[in-house]
């Protein structure tokens, strides 16, 4: 199995594990390998670092959130000529983020403001914030990278999926779409998905999402169809061990009737062909 989204120690806030713990317990799973995610830094050294370490296939990425300037393209190259694999779109910074009252930086230092981060059709943008953004999609494709949205808002995924389309992006997921950030319909789910973007569903939406339950996720794999992606999106001290976790979530979709096979291939095959083939 191949988990395309995990959070580990050191993190502004507190992990279940530090990143070799983590990687440890993937190795004792059986996991072929990862991805590691950091809402505030490139975690490419980090994932570099455990790959050599542990034999797995530990890969990095950035969230482009203001930390790391924000939708910078000199972060997203940085990232990439490292070895970077995953770009996500802003997830603790989007204004989605801020308007749901989920947590951010600014929580934990109140001296910073509390500015979000956007892209059309939300913002207005002008030729310098439109250059930066098509230069960093630009720099996806070059690179045959995987642009995952985030938590920004359904309009802003569907632009963004128009955008990297007319670049030849082929890896483009869709963040937990069904979380409460973005809040995406199962409609809206299916129709991106027919047209070639991958769908995420994570086992953190079954412990932390107010009113998600077995039945709703169900709903949105089926939506998914062949491009669904089962992640844990786990680290968070009061979850099950991030493996524990995406092993729980395939066994509570099959409950509700759903293909073991398809939801094992949903954890293994599909992921890695997203970040890796």
């Amino acid at each position: 199995m191949f988990d395309v989204h995990v959070h580990a120690a050191p993190d502004v806030i507190d992990r279940i594990g530090y990143d070799d713990q983590i990687c440890a317990q993937y190795a004792a799973e059986g996991f072929s390998g990862f991805v590691l995610k950091g809402h505030q830094e490139s975690t490419v050294g980090r994932a570099k670092a455990l790959a050599r370490a542990s034999g797995l296939d530990v890969v990095g990425g950035i969230a482009l959130n203001r930390p790391v300037g924000g939708i910078n393209p000199a972060a997203v190259a940085a990232t990439l000529h490292s070895g970077g694999r995953v770009i996500w779109f802003p997830t603790a910074d989007a204004h989605t983020q801020e308007s749901a009252g989920l947590p951010r930086l600014s929580d934990l230092q109140p001296r910073l403001n509390r500015s979000t981060l956007s892209t059309p059709p939300v913002l207005a943008a002008d030729d310098v914030q439109l250059r930066s953004i098509y230069l960093v999609l630009d720099l996806i494709a070059e690179f045959d990278a995987v642009l995952c949205t985030g938590h920004l808002s359904t309009a802003e995924c569907r632009w963004l999926f128009d955008e990297a389309g007319k670049r030849g992006i082929t890896r483009f997921l869709l963040t937990h779409p069904s979380y409460t950030v973005p809040a995406m319909s199962v409609a809206e789910i299916a129709e991106l998905a027919d047209r070639g973007a991958y769908v995420e569903i994570t086992a953190y939406q079954l412990w932390h999402q107010p009113g998600m339950t077995e039945a709703l996720l169900a709903g949105v794999a089926r939506a998914a169809g062949d491009r669904l992606i089962l992640s844990s999106d786990a680290g968070q001290p009061n979850s099950p061990q991030p493996p524990l976790a995406l092993k729980e979530l395939i066994e509570r979709l099959a409950s509700q009737g759903l293909d073991s096979s398809w939801l094992q291939a949903s954890a293994s095959d599909n992921p890695r062909k997203l970040v890796l083939s």
